[in-house]
């Protein structure tokens, strides 16, 4: 991910901000969960050459990533399907290679946020909506990401683009221009209507764009996108901030966790997301099989 990509995390603050006083009013009309939350870590994609030997066996064909990928981690950020919506067969294919804890979280078509720009969109939204319901019990968040240059001034547009989707299929939003972390009329009326609606929001913790840390839950779900810097030592700390601030949310009863790693070389990915694992079972009380890595040799 090159969204906050930076030369230097020289100066970078890193400290994770105060929770958003949406996120208090969220939890305290919040009704107890009766269950423990449903915790789910992954990456950001299967397809990736350089875990053979790593994540993958050696030999292993890219037809087979994703069936090592299900056994490791149980969940998966896609983003593929922004660029090409695959075929319904291709989905059911996907959906059977992952067992039933294993939750799938396709990217809004880019045809949708960032050709159309929400406009007129209503026939490639309802074929996106289609097609994901191919996932079955597997499908876990979908997420909409809208353009840098989508600002609070197209807040109308967002607004009525959101409230046409179907009330059953669960989304996050996420938002980029820097307008939406200000004080402004259209962020607090965007904010109100996605915790009336139940969407989540989409909380990219990324070196170089920290005003997107909003800390704003507008529903019982977390769904964090962690950039980190291919295992410079902050990304260790910054993951023990998160395990912290999201047992926390557990304990105000919190519903769903969906932790994403992103590395600027992806082949990190892996390692960091066993530490994320490890260090979330630890600190939230979770019991989340952390994957086997293949060079055993290597170091945190």
């Amino acid at each position: 991910m090159d969204f906050g990509k930076v030369a230097t995390l020289n100066g970078i603050d890193f400290v994770l901000p105060p929770d958003h006083g949406l996120t208090d009013q969220m939890f305290t009309k919040l009704k107890p969960a009766g269950k423990p939350p449903d915790v789910y870590i992954g990456c950001a994609k299967w397809g990736r050459e350089d875990w053979i030997g790593l994540l993958y066996p050696k030999g292993t064909k890219s037809k087979d990533f994703l069936s090592h990928y299900v056994k490791s981690f149980n969940t998966i950020e896609l983003n593929t399907l922004f660029y090409h919506l695959q075929p319904k067969k291709v989905i059911e294919g996907w959906a059977a290679t992952a067992g039933d804890d294993f939750r799938f979280c396709p990217k809004f078509s880019n045809t949708i946020s960032h050709v159309h720009q929400l406009k007129n969109a209503g026939g490639d939204t309802d074929r996106f909506i289609d097609h994901m319901q191919s996932f079955g019990n597997k499908l876990g968040r979908s997420f909409l990401q809208l353009s840098e240059s989508f600002d609070t001034g197209r807040a109308g547009i967002i607004m009525d683009y959101l409230a046409s989707l179907p009330r059953d299929f669960q989304a996050c939003l996420e938002l980029r221009h820097p307008h939406w972390f200000r004080d402004d009329p259209a962020v607090s009326a965007l904010f109100d209507l996605l915790v009336q609606l139940g969407i989540g929001t989409v909380i990219t913790d990324t070196p170089g764009r920290r005003d997107c840390l909003h800390m704003k839950l507008t529903a019982p779900v977390a769904f964090i996108r962690f950039v980190g810097a291919s295992l410079h030592p902050t990304d260790y700390t910054r993951i023990d901030s998160w395990a912290e601030r999201i047992a926390q949310w557990i304990e105000k009863g919190l519903r769903e966790v969906y932790f994403f790693i992103h590395q600027p070389e992806e082949k990190h990915s892996p390692r960091l997301c066993r530490y994320a694992i490890e260090t979330f079972n630890k600190k939230c009380g979770i019991r989340l099989k952390a994957p086997r890595l293949l060079d055993e040799g290597a170091l945190f």
